[in-house]
């Protein structure tokens, strides 16, 4: 490996750095979605839309108090400005759980983009120092023309191996948002359903 390193030239340096990279923001990424399903709280999330439905506020507070289940923060932000705007406190919580659930993958797409580039890069100065070399030394010496064609296939070859597997964790973590999206929607509706029923079950227990 060392030995390819080294003849793959210059480019191969930042190459390295392209990689050192993406396997950063993957393990910090998985580390991220584990700890996060690690937090989900199904059944309390099934708990407050329950006493939500009643309007017992109170044990709302109690229950969710120290919960770090995300969709538990939205839920509560929403049960907080209740009396003021519900949706929108929402969704300005969803944004920033988005924000966090987003973090790092404009990097990991960048870096898709840029190492096979540079790879291309690599095999365009390789190909240069072969035609300079055969200029220099002629046909009657293959193995200096040799030389720059193995940096161009290394450079090529390492932009590739580098672009090619972090598209799988790539493509991954943003379905997970995407899943992740969906469940805030549909338990934010939920909760927007339930309150709104609030005001229509109060007046028909005051009408009897």
């Amino acid at each position: 490996m060392l030995e390819l390193f080294i003849n793959g030239g210059p480019v191969m340096y930042p190459l390295l750095l392209c990689s050192l990279i993406v396997m950063t923001v993957i393990i910090e990424r998985i580390i991220f979605w584990v700890i996060l399903d690690s937090n989900r709280d199904q059944s309390l999330v099934d708990d407050v839309l329950e006493l939500c439905r009643i309007g017992d506020w109170e044990s709302v507070r109690k229950k969710t108090s120290g919960s770090k289940d995300y969709i538990i923060r939205i839920l509560v932000s929403g049960i907080l400005h209740r009396e003021f705007s519900m949706s929108k406190a929402m969704e300005s919580t969803a944004a920033d759980e988005m924000k966090e659930m987003r973090r790092f993958m404009g990097i990991l797409d960048t870096m898709i983009t840029v190492a096979p580039l540079l790879g291309i890069f690599g095999t365009v100065l390789g190909i240069i120092s072969s035609f300079e070399m055969l200029g220099v030394t002629g046909i009657e010496h293959p193995r200096a023309v040799t030389a720059g064609i193995a940096q161009a296939l290394i450079t090529t070859a390492a932009g590739l191996g580098i672009a090619i597997p972090s598209v799988i964790p790539y493509n991954f973590f943003n379905s997970r948002v995407e899943n992740a999206v969906r469940l805030i929607e549909k338990y934010a509706t939920s909760l927007e359903i339930v309150y709104e029923k609030l005001p229509k079950l109060g007046s028909k227990k005051g009408n009897t």
